[in-house]
């Protein structure tokens, strides 16, 4: 949450920033998809069921795909 929000991304991954050095950095920690949301490059939690439905139910559950 914290580094989304130093790079203005909500919870959806939409840039709501207004700096360029924000985009500038950008790929630092996340990859531009389809639509213009941003997706972490790395997301690095327990593959436990109960761990992961945290994680979906979490206020950034639609950033994380398992499939990916």
């Amino acid at each position: 949450q914290n580094i989304s929000g130093e790079h203005g991304l909500d919870g959806a991954g939409v840039y709501n920033g207004s700096s360029d050095l924000q985009l500038e950095r950008m790929n630092v920690y996340f990859n531009e998809a389809s639509g213009g949301k941003y997706v972490p490059r790395a997301v690095l939690v327990d593959l436990e069921p109960g761990t992961m439905d945290a994680v979906r139910a979490g206020p950034f559950g639609q950033l994380f795909r398992p499939d990916n």
